[in-house]
């Protein structure tokens, strides 16, 4: 039979490779600015989020390039025969919202409940990780604070005291190394140093909720944390 199975698409994918396309056709050659994330969603009939998570992909792969204040410039074209390396990306990882959502539905219970069993070592754990989080986002240095956000949340996990718990999050948090999630933290949610400073901030006030056996600020700290990063996916 000369068919094939019909599988869902999302639309990310589907806006990477109207992007890719146009690229490719010179339509934006290399060096040449892409319009602007609300002209490519109102052109594409898409949402804003969609176009991001298109672009952070675009990104990941060093087809494009996003500068600061400027917009989108494309770095280069796909190969022959790569043309779907973007698609490809954003179908095989977890979307960006999915990954948010997930985290939103699941740490701020964690946060509570590490809030109740945290040791004085844990703690201490959690503070020197936080130390180094503040170094780095005062140097700027994204992939080092990002490195260090991880083993925060991995110590928070541990500190609930569960190991269902902490088997349960494992995956979660890896996907924090997901190239496209990874793209859109450092573009939108952690894009210059106030950014970090803000979120080290947000952290520390984690952890001073655990250091008082506070649980309900512990977990209403949490959702501040992912409902900010919502916010920026969502505007």
């Amino acid at each position: 039979m000369p068919f094939e199975k019909v599988r869902p698409r999302k639309i990310s994918a589907v806006v990477a490779e109207q992007i890719v396309e146009a690229i490719q056709d010179n339509t934006f050659p290399v060096g040449s600015k892409l319009p602007s994330e609300f002209d490519l969603a109102e052109k594409m009939g898409v949402s804003r989020p969609s176009v991001r998570e298109a672009l952070s992909a675009l990104q990941a792969l060093s087809i494009i390039e996003a500068r600061p204040g400027s917009g989108n410039y494309v770095l280069r074209a796909p190969s022959t025969g790569n043309e779907n390396e973007a698609v490809h990306l954003i179908e095989c990882e977890a979307g960006c919202l999915e990954v948010m959502e997930a985290r939103e539905a699941l740490e701020p219970p964690v946060a509570a409940l590490a809030a109740a069993k945290a040791d004085s070592v844990t703690l201490d754990r959690l503070r020197g990780i936080l130390e180094s989080m503040r170094e780095h986002a005062q140097q700027d240095d994204f992939d080092a604070y990002f490195e260090a956000d991880k083993a925060f949340h991995r110590g928070l996990a541990d500190a609930a005291g569960n190991q269902l718990l902490s088997t349960a999050l494992a995956p979660l948090l890896q996907t924090m190394d997901q190239q496209i999630y990874r793209e859109f933290t450092r573009h939108y949610y952690l894009k210059n140093v106030s950014d970090l400073q803000q979120v080290v901030d947000l952290h520390y006030e984690i952890l001073e909720a655990l250091s008082e056996g506070d649980q309900s600020t512990a977990q209403e700290r949490m959702v501040e944390h992912w409902t900010r990063m919502r916010e920026i996916w969502e505007t």
